[in-house]
């Protein structure tokens, strides 16, 4: 059984964000959930994975580095922000591998305990490996573990969670913000690292890839629940799904974070939303593009953003508006040209799947639903019942911290 070798390649470009922390001891991490496909794509050694070093090493034990970023949190700026339950172990086969839940850093919040409660954890896993499987682009997840003891959260004392985020790159529109704040030449840093020529290619390309990344979501009924810039990944793959859901209607005041008391981040906001998260990213980068360049750029917001309207809603949009269930009626009319999926992780039974296993340990409803929307355009892939709408009831959403 092989350890992976991981490289350290955004802390050694970054050395100025990079914060090197010794890892959380748990006493007994259990896997609940390993995606062994992805393990493979990654060259990772499953049979090691599962090992008691293998554990360790997935719970954070060998420790990793917490990156410093800023943020914009519901419109309000926080300047130093950074990973406060989240550790990078490093990178590998082109992709980044970070704990999320794994204990307290340089960064963590007073008051707060660095781990993540299991249900949260476990909506990441389900969620994000049903968007990579429709193609959205995305952060995905290797593994779910237990830590083996318990958080108090909303449901009172449950087990602690961690996810293990697999990601092109962890950089975001907060890191931007952050570098901003301390050097021209730190932000440049920044705009290397993460793979552009320069300043206007970075700000253009982000734009384009987040305006088609929210607009591909609409058209699923995905409301993300907290983009906040620290969620707003450069690579332009989604990010943080703590409080995410699915409205079965396109409705645009749906929202369904328990932290988002004034919808902020409703379905129908989301549009306006990153286009002002995108103006903070110019307004991080201003100094090294100057007024002439981000003039220029003003002017091809709104075109980029009927482009990746078009290309995801366009001709739908009143059939989407009319429609009862969205994912009814993608799979009857395709999504440009292609199927629409039979199975999406719908709310309440999301919800259930997540209730059984965090409060009873029980994860049959939760893998059985993860088998359906791992391959969510073969109906055979979970029972009928598993595809219908369960019309827009009343739900909440809760990150986990």
């Amino acid at each position: 059984m092989n350890q992976p070798q991981l490289a350290h390649t955004l802390a050694d470009a970054l050395p100025e964000l990079a914060h090197a922390e010794p890892g959380t001891q748990f006493e007994n991490p259990q896997l609940v959930a390993l995606n062994e496909p992805l393990a493979n794509e990654l060259g990772l050694d499953v049979a090691w994975l599962k090992s008691d070093d293998g554990l360790k090493f997935l719970s954070g034990g060998s420790g990793g580095h917490a990156m410093a970023y800023a943020a914009h949190q519901f419109g309000q700026f926080v300047p130093l922000l950074g990973d406060g339950r989240a550790l990078l172990l490093g990178d590998t086969a082109g992709h980044e591998i970070q704990l999320k839940g794994s204990g307290l850093t340089a960064f963590s919040r007073p008051g707060t305990d660095g781990v993540g409660a299991i249900g949260p954890m476990l909506r990441e896993h389900l969620v994000s490996t049903f968007m990579h499987a429709v193609g959205v682009p995305t952060t995905r997840s290797l593994a779910v573990l237990s830590t083996g003891g318990t958080v108090i959260r909303q449901n009172g004392a449950v087990p602690g969670g961690i996810v293990v985020r697999v990601a092109k790159s962890h950089l975001r529109v907060g890191t931007v913000q952050y570098a901003a704040t301390q050097s021209e030449e730190l932000t440049q840093k920044v705009v290397a690292a993460a793979g552009f020529a320069d300043a206007e290619e970075m700000l253009r390309t982000v734009t384009r890839r987040q305006f088609d990344l929210v607009a591909h979501w609409m058209r699923l009924g995905f409301v993300h629940g907290v983009m906040n810039t620290d969620n707003v990944a450069l690579s332009g793959e989604t990010i943080d799904y703590g409080p995410c859901a699915f409205t079965e209607r396109f409705d645009g005041s749906a929202s369904f974070s328990s932290i988002d008391r004034q919808g902020r981040y409703a379905f129908g906001n989301q549009p306006n939303i990153i286009a002002w998260n995108m103006a903070r990213l110019a307004e991080a980068l201003y100094p090294l593009l100057g007024a002439e360049k981000v003039d220029a750029y003003v002017k091809t917001v709104q075109p980029t953003w009927d482009e990746a309207w078009a290309t995801w809603i366009g001709d739908d949009h009143d059939g989407l508006n009319a429609a009862a269930d969205i994912t009814t009626y993608n799979r009857e009319h395709g999504i440009n040209g292609e199927p629409g999926p039979i199975f999406i992780p719908r709310n309440q039974m999301l919800q259930e799947a997540i209730d059984a296993a965090e409060l009873r340990g029980d994860y049959t409803a939760y893998n059985e639903l993860l088998s359906a929307v791992s391959d969510p355009y073969n109906e055979k892939a979970g029972p009928e019942w598993m595809a219908r709408p369960e019309g827009q009831l009343p739900y909440v959403t809760f990150c986990g911290t």
